[in-house]
């Protein structure tokens, strides 16, 4: 009889996960909070495979550009003032890890991760006919102030230093690499490595795939605890009955903490929360995914839609919509694409998604001391989409008992204890 993997969470990394370990004969099922029926962050996202990102989250400068942002309501950064003490707490080993150091020690990694996942991506592509829309045209980081310019090509040459290729270019000849859309910009960094696609085509993809090969989901199922012997889990227990496993993923995204606690395990997590609206009939349509850099916003052609998305608005688990966040996003679209308007916005229901971010930026990626058949795989924050592929086999491997091919321990998730 094949071991059973029980994965917590059916998001991007849960269902990577569940492909590979499928893939090396495992018997899976999926536990799922939420309906079959379901728009988490794994859906509206901007559904960008980002190698040029290999810097994370906590980085120089950070600090200092949150706490400005976070005085306007309509930044693309926010921190929600509230009596918390995992916030509390969360911010200061932020505050800890956003130095040279932290950058140093994981661009080599997230490099090499995202590139691994870039040709996992086409791997699936090439098997399932591209059936979400992969595009492999790159990425442009558009620029509208000369400071925000420097430092861009500043990043370009550390990219081009660690084997990302990166260009940097002026206005024309930006505007000559796509000339589909206008644009208002000094200019910008081309990573022509980088691709997009469609979320939540890849999803019903990969959820497709694994229910042909077997995996039970058990939808609306809420894990509520753990059985264990010594230093085995041997069922999970939720809202709907206990089930019996050989090993456990947990992969619940920005609940992973909660099911962490009940594992004994200190996860430090907050939610980012994001937004997008997609123009189903826009304007223009850029055939490259571009990010708006001064603005924080991603601009991603998806088929023929356009989805405009951003902000980082750590306000823990609330999935309510903040209007000043949503019209900052509409009232930035136009300093780089003149033609759009925001009366363009004005009948588009906007999506929200959460996203786990961790206090340095990297994602908790392997097996917890505490337990012997344990993987733990979340805390991706906007890398979720990118890194997904090379996460969930990574997972596989690990459940082989395989040592993966790279040095993981700054994803340690016993990190923080």
């Amino acid at each position: 009889m094949p071991r059973h993997v029980v994965i917590l969470g059916s998001g991007v990394i849960g269902l990577c996960s569940a492909h590979y370990c499928i893939e090396r004969g495992l018997r899976v099922t999926v536990i799922e909070r939420e309906p079959a029926q379901r728009d988490g962050c794994s859906y509206g996202n901007a559904g960008m495979v980002v190698p040029s990102h290999f810097t994370p989250l906590a980085a120089p400068g950070m600090v200092k550009l949150g706490l400005k942002m976070m005085w306007n309501s309509k930044s693309p950064f926010y921190i929600k003032p509230r009596l918390s003490w995992d916030l509390l707490s969360w911010m200061f080993r932020f505050w800890k890890s956003c130095t040279k150091k932290n950058v140093e020690r994981a661009a080599p990694l997230l490099r090499d991760l995202n590139l691994a996942s870039r040709s996992l991506y086409e791997e699936l592509a090439d098997e399932t006919d591209n059936a979400f829309g992969l595009v492999r045209k790159g990425l442009l980081m558009l620029c509208k102030t000369p400071r925000v310019m420097e430092e861009e090509s500043h990043a370009a040459e550390k990219a081009n230093k660690l084997g990302v290729p990166a260009e940097v270019l002026d206005a024309t000849a930006t505007a000559k690499l796509d000339p589909n859309v206008t644009m208002d910009i000094l200019g910008s960094v081309y990573f022509p490595r980088d691709c997009h696609m469609s979320p939540n085509r890849f999803m019903s993809v990969l959820q497709a795939k694994a229910e042909a090969a077997g995996c039970l989901f058990r939808w609306e199922t809420k894990a509520t605890g753990f059985a264990f012997e010594n230093q085995r889990i041997t069922h999970v227990k939720t809202s709907r009955g206990e089930v019996s496993c050989d090993d456990v993923v947990v992969a619940g995204g920005a609940w992973s903490p909660a099911l962490g606690r009940m594992l004994k395990l200190k996860l430090p997590m907050q939610v980012g929360k994001g937004y997008s609206l997609t123009l189903k009939q826009p304007v223009e349509l850029p055939s490259l995914c571009s990010i708006c850099t001064e603005a924080r916003l991603a601009i991603t052609p998806m088929g023929s839609s356009l989805r405009v998305g951003g902000t980082m608005e750590i306000a823990g688990n609330d999935e309510r919509i903040s209007p000043k966040r949503v019209q900052g996003i509409i009232e930035s679209m136009p300093r780089y694409f003149p033609k759009f308007k925001p009366a363009d916005f004005l009948e588009i229901q906007p999506w929200v998604g959460l996203r786990p971010c961790t206090p340095d930026g990297l994602p908790y990626l392997g097996r917890p001391a505490r337990w012997d058949n344990v993987v733990i795989a979340a805390g991706h924050a906007m890398m979720g989409l990118s890194l997904a592929p090379v996460t969930g086999r990574i997972v596989s491997q690990l459940l082989a008992d395989e040592k993966p091919e790279y040095d993981m321990a700054i994803l340690s998730p016993d990190r923080y204890g």
